[in-house]
């Protein structure tokens, strides 16, 4: 009889055990306790000759069950080690069959047979450092000894994915082949067993180098240098050093207390959560059982600018053929010359052939004219940010558009309803907000407008992952998610400013914390004249608003960013390198001086408190408003769209991470000088009920 998570059956003499746990055949309790049994009875059967282990499905096995992740199953034993140990002592030949992935643990399980058949388009790694780990089932110990010390250490390190075909010539894989996998393997595990026991284990085998301990020494520098804030590369290496320094049983423990140490770390803990909000977020509650993915096979971008050519080269990229509008001619010209720079640019980096340039170029149809998009299925609008632009846009595509064609607006602001309004088709109308640029941030805010309907919600969430890109439903408000929680974050700020602070240590502060810019140098690389336009608005639309003056009077001066050669910091023709501006300070000191102000010292520790507890203070109303599905949603926005270091886990998993209580005691300081700081009711009843902003 079969385990529940695997599957037995004999062919030819040969026991094969299929790991059956969708979606990725996950090593669970149930499979690990499958797979032991299985054997016991291969073993037992004085017919069966040999085993071989695969997968169900499309992937051998994809690591250990993150759905067990932090429960009491996940050190229930039997381990993946205990039965790895069970593999590899078998008196019968064990021939792992491997397709689609092997990840992490699924390796590891790999490795722990006697030998390796596999697919060529197979794709193996162990990726566990991604998520602040390192390998905890004898990853760092037996690779090495099938590929060698420098090849082991790059794949560990990095976490990288390598293809069985890459591998073939690795020492890995016994057999690499095309086609009939399976029937390979059973006649593989035959041959075998022609041949007397005791069968290989790799951890017998050493791991050859001619100078393991400096080479190590010089990888160990380098990953100081690069990721010095990420404790697990350095623990790989420490444990890829054991494994040429110590007996493998040694190792192996080594390599245990490591993961051990590694899983209890904060950085862990918020590389996991960056993980799994990624997931979490594509899942919304309340969309009908039976709603249904639209076809989208041929989209129209509407405005070919550099956000408008972004767009289209993530569908170009993907094999979806796609129609480019604008004004004129030339404007379509610049944009597509513009998706050909990009590509070309990713080819010098290896990234892409000239043949898959081409290929992707093919896919690109001018449309001058707007009712060229009449058989598109999906239409974004990437237009100037101005609601009547947009609203005379979208009116006219609605009397284009065929029936059941999804019109969407890349606007990142703007009210998403109103703009809805302006068609016979509410239904099919919700925001797509790509990220700056557009080509190659992660980020896809789908705007989620009150008449839309699931099934275009739905196709919205599958287009974005066929795309690459982490799709998170957001409510209408002024700048959604995202952009709403920047404005606070960038009032804050210029409060410092306000106070005495400057450009220059609020960047460095910010940056030392890990975030990838500092919100000067951000705004100077976006272009400040963006973030001008959206203030005027809102001035226009509410007098009471408050004013970002000295920002403001930046832009007044001309002083836009690296495209005018200064913004808040000055930039040499052709370096992007900031430099300190007498402009900027000039500026400084004139609105100190006008205000009677005495400029005030910050700390870095104070700097990053304002602006983190002001990203979850507003991430909170967010919440409480329903904008936001849940908190770890707000996080992948931040995570993949404004450059906070995954290892800080996002906005809410961060200030979770130091404590609501001490996020609140801090606000109510603030909140003397300033109301906006009162803690929230959700902030509030979540400390009264011990609970975090991600529970």
């Amino acid at each position: 009889m079969s385990h529940m998570a695997t599957k037995y059956t004999v062919t030819d003499s040969v026991a094969v055990i299929t790991i059956d746990n969708p979606p990725v055949n996950g090593l669970g309790y149930a499979v690990r306790v499958g797979l032991i049994n299985d054997l016991d009875r291969a073993l037992a059967d004085e017919a069966v000759l040999a085993v071989v282990v695969t997968g169900a499905g499309k992937v051998f096995c994809g690591g250990a069950d993150m759905r067990e992740f932090n429960s009491p199953k996940t050190g229930q034993e039997p381990g993946v080690n205990a039965v790895i140990a069970v593999l590899e002592n078998s008196s019968k030949p064990v021939v792992a069959a491997v397709h689609g992935v092997a990840m992490g643990g699924g390796l590891e399980l790999a490795m722990g047979c006697h030998y390796r058949v596999a697919l060529k388009q197979a794709r193996v790694a162990l990726s566990e450092v991604t998520m602040g780990l390192l390998p905890g089932a004898g990853g760092t110990q037996r690779l090495p000894r099938l590929v060698g010390l420098e090849l082991a250490t790059d794949m560990i390190t990095t976490g990288s994915s390598r293809s069985a075909a890459s591998l073939a010539d690795s020492g890995l894989f016994d057999k690499v082949v095309d086609a009939d996998l399976l029937t390979e393997a059973i006649q593989f595990a035959l041959d075998k067993a022609s041949q007397p026991a005791p069968y290989p284990r790799v951890r017998d085998r050493k791991v050859e180098h001619a100078n393991a301990q400096a080479y190590l020494a010089l990888v160990a520098a380098g990953l100081q240098a690069r990721k010095k804030h990420l404790p697990a590369p350095q623990r790989c290496v420490e444990a890829l050093l054991a494994a040429t320094q110590l007996p493998f049983d040694e190792g192996l423990a080594l390599e245990r207390r490591f993961f051990l140490e590694l899983m209890a770390t904060s950085v862990s803990k918020s590389l996991r959560h960056a993980f799994f909000s990624e997931r979490a977020a594509t899942k919304v509650p309340g969309i009908s059982d039976t709603a249904q993915a639209r076809p989208v096979n041929r989209v129209g971008v509407v405005g070919a600018g550099l956000m408008g050519a972004g767009i289209a080269a993530n569908f170009l990229s993907a094999g979806i053929p796609v129609l480019l509008n604008d004004r004129d001619q030339e404007s379509i010209d610049r944009g597509a010359a513009t998706i050909l720079r990009n590509y070309e640019t990713s080819a010098r980096k290896g990234k892409l052939t000239t043949a898959q340039i081409d290929q992707n170029m093919a896919l690109l149809t001018p449309a001058p004219d707007l009712a060229a998009l009449a058989d598109c299925d999906l239409v974004i609008e990437a237009a100037y940010e101005d609601m009547a632009v947009k609203k005379d846009l979208f009116h006219r595509l609605d009397e284009i558009l065929k029936p059941g064609a999804i019109l969407t607006s890349n606007t990142s602001t703007l009210d998403m309803n109103e703009i809805a309004r302006t068609t016979q088709r509410p239904q099919d109308v919700l925001g797509l907000h790509f990220f700056s640029p557009a080509n190659v941030m992660r980020l896809l805010e789908i705007v989620r407008t009150d008449a839309v309907s699931d099934d275009v919600l739905v196709t919205a969430i599958e287009v974005a992952k066929r795309i690459g890109k982490v799709p998170v439903v957001s409510g209408v408000c002024d700048g959604f998610i995202g952009n709403r929680m920047l404005a606070e974050y960038s009032w804050q700020a210029a409060s410092l400013l306000h106070q005495g602070a400057t450009p220059e240590q609020i960047d460095r502060a910010l940056e030392k914390f890990g975030m990838a810019m500092g919100p000067y140098r951000m705004s100077d690389l976006a272009g400040g004249d963006i973030g001008w336009a959206i203030r005027k608005r809102r001035y226009a639309e509410k007098p009471d608003a408050r004013r970002f003056t000295v920002s403001d009077r930046l832009c007044e001066a001309g002083r836009f960013g690296q495209k005018t050669g200064g913004g808040w910091y000055d930039y040499a023709p052709g370096d992007r390198t900031p430099k300190p501006s007498a402009v900027t300070r000039q500026i400084l000191e004139t609105y100190w001086k006008e205000q009677g102000i005495t400029p005030r010292q910050f700390s870095d520790e104070d700097i990053v408190a304002r602006l983190m507890y002001a990203l979850a203070h507003e991430g909170a109303r967010i919440l409480d408003e329903g904008i936001a599905l849940r908190a770890s949603d707000i996080d992948a926005v931040y995570l993949h769209g404004y450059g906070f270091p995954a290892w800080r886990g996002g906005p809410m998993f961060y200030s979770d991470t130091v404590g609501l209580f001490n996020v609140r005691r801090s606000m109510r300081g603030w909140a003397k000088e300033d109301s906006w700081w009162t803690p929230t009711t959700l902030l509030e009843s979540r400390i009264e009920a011990g609970q975090r902003f991600n529970d």
